[in-house]
């Protein structure tokens, strides 16, 4: 089932049970969001939404095995960038200024984010297992307290904010919502939330997208305050401090991805017989007895590696898409060892990884040809590179969404006939998710898609798909930052971006007879700022592989 293209899983459901039926859900597990849209959408054949009191995997999984206690782990400030005190100061205004005595945190990153911590318990996300409520004077962490250290017991006293055990959280909602939470503040004192003006400030702030039905439950429904989380905003903006992680650690990735070009390049010559990165020879012949095997998934194995060497490491922020041919044109692809395919010099290769730095979440692609591509293959490639290049130069007043910048990175598919079917780009989280809102570049309008601010990260991903036989993309992390620019009209101020990703695009790919002499100025300047600042990571072999693919390209 095809998100935007099939029908929606509520709608499905409408239509194939017969009227009346009741559908169980598991209330932990949707969203206050996703339940109101099934409560509408069952409405026209009187079926009902109904919360089962127990959950039924739980009782028939008997030999489920139990959580690892893996440990909380505190943010140092120095990657931060901003003290929880800060952060809960600028919250607990927030809750005033909308007449809130408290708000509820349910999404993981966010709290990860307000309480600058991390942890182990999401493959690919650093974060815990958690939830969080704070209030005017009180601030709650519900975690499995197996997985906390004394260096955290200690740093969250001093930040004033309560351990509780994370199946409590149930009843303190319940608790908040009568004003009887009992928590120590941050003078160490215990205050009790009733002692709040109920009649001034009773709302609890939730984000119904996020925020689960069971302990929206537990509220009144006039007490709800359903607005899109306050810490969204300020989780996307980027601090300073952030935004010189995330470069640091986009020119240490970038590092670690030419490495990984050059090798393969080595690997495809030597054992397949492939023209290489470079030459676009006819032919190819691979050895009868390969030494070394390759396929989708041992040389993304390599890649990480790579990446594993650099400082500040943590992991992958997302399986890595190492496609080959026909495995290229799906979009999402997940490579497994036993089915994987085996590389080939003769088809498009397509990587799409990233990692987790302890200064920041990162994330690329690149689409390369070890043989002799098509013209097909290139005049796709550059279609694609141009809708890459027209939205990383893009100039845009305040206010603008990535809706509406959505249309430069196809514009150049279009005149061809061509298109993608995925959004052209998200934002990037700041070692955390690698996907993160609240905005997006995409064509289908969103209610929640925010204007972009400066400061915001964005990656900017125009791709092409062929089904059964090849699939390009090409991705950049953006930073959004204000333009300089000679006017001003309506005083609203200018926005463009700056890109933080480092490797080169592959130039026997590019067809530059169809690219304007601004793009060739782009290109090349992008590659000269990539060799300059990548080499100091490289040994002398990699050195050279990196000034090949990085010479000036010239209009056919």
């Amino acid at each position: 089932m095809r998100m935007g293209e099939d029908p929606p899983v509520e709608v499905w459901i409408a239509d194939n049970l017969s009227a009346e039926a009741v559908i169980g859900i598991d209330s932990w597990c949707i969203s206050v969001d996703s339940a109101q849209r099934y409560e509408q959408a069952f409405l026209k054949n009187n079926q009902t939404l109904f919360q089962l009191s127990s959950d039924l995997v739980d009782e028939v999984w008997k030999d489920r095995p139990p959580n690892d206690a893996t440990p909380v782990i505190v943010h140092p400030v120095e990657f931060a960038g901003r003290s929880v005190a800060q952060k809960m100061k600028e919250l607990r205004e927030k809750l005033q200024h909308e007449k809130a005595s408290g708000i509820i945190i349910t999404a993981l990153d966010e709290v990860a984010w307000l309480y600058n911590v991390r942890g182990n318990d999401v493959h690919y996300s650093p974060v815990v297992h958690s939830y969080a409520i704070v209030t005017l004077h009180g601030a709650f962490f519900y975690v499995d307290k197996r997985k906390v250290t004394t260096e955290v017991k200690n740093y969250m006293s001093e930040s004033g904010i309560d351990i509780r055990e994370y199946d409590m959280v149930q009843l303190d909602v319940s608790l908040l919502a009568s004003g009887q939470l009992k928590g120590s503040a941050v003078n160490g004192s215990l205050h009790m939330e009733k002692d709040i003006n109920v009649a001034e400030q009773s709302k609890i702030w939730i984000d119904s997208n996020s925020c689960c039905l069971a302990l929206y439950s537990k509220l009144r429904p006039d007490q709800a305050l359903m607005l899109q989380s306050p810490i969204t905003l300020p989780k996307a903006v980027k601090n300073p401090m952030e935004l010189t992680g995330l470069r640091k650690a986009h020119i240490r990735d970038g590092a670690a991805v030419v490495q990984y070009l050059a090798w393969l390049d080595n690997q495809m010559q030597e054992n397949y017989g492939a023209s290489g990165y470079f030459s676009e020879a006819n032919g190819s012949q691979k050895k009868e007895h390969l030494e070394i095997k390759l396929t989708e998934v041992s040389v993304s194995d390599k890649l990480e590696a790579f990446r594993a060497e650099k400082e500040h490491f943590k992991g992958l922020s997302f399986p890595t898409i190492s496609s080959v041919g026909p495995n290229a044109a799906i979009i999402h692809y997940s490579p497994e060892a036993n089915t994987c395919a085996e590389l080939d010099a003769d088809k498009i290769y397509l990587c799409d990884s990233g990692a987790q730095y302890l200064d920041g979440t990162t994330d690329i692609t690149r689409t390369v040809h070890f043989g002799k591509p098509s013209e097909h293959q290139k005049s796709c490639y550059t279609a694609v590179l141009k809708g890459h290049i027209a939205l990383d130069a893009a100039v845009f007043p305040n206010g603008t969404t990535g809706h509406a910048l959505d249309i430069l990175a196809r514009t150049p598919l279009w005149k061809s006939g061509l298109d993608y079917r995925h959004g052209t780009g998200h934002g990037i989280g700041s070692y955390l998710n690698v996907h993160e809102g609240p905005h997006l570049i995409s064509f289908r309008p969103s209610a929640r898609n925010v204007p972009l601010q400066a400061s915001m990260t964005v990656t900017d991903e125009p791709g092409y798909y062929e089904d059964g036989n090849f699939g390009i993309r090409l991705e950049n992390v953006l930073i959004v930052k204000e333009a300089d620019t000679k006017f001003n009209f309506g005083e609203k101020g200018y926005l463009s971006f700056e890109h933080i990703t480092w490797a080169p695009y592959q130039t026997k790919l590019i067809n530059t007879a169809l690219l304007t002499p601004a793009e060739i100025e782009w290109v090349n300047l992008y590659h000269s700022d990539c060799q300059k600042i990548l080499e100091s990571y490289l040994n002398v072999q990699e050195k050279e592989w990196l000034r090949k693919a990085t010479e000036p390209i010239t209009t056919s």
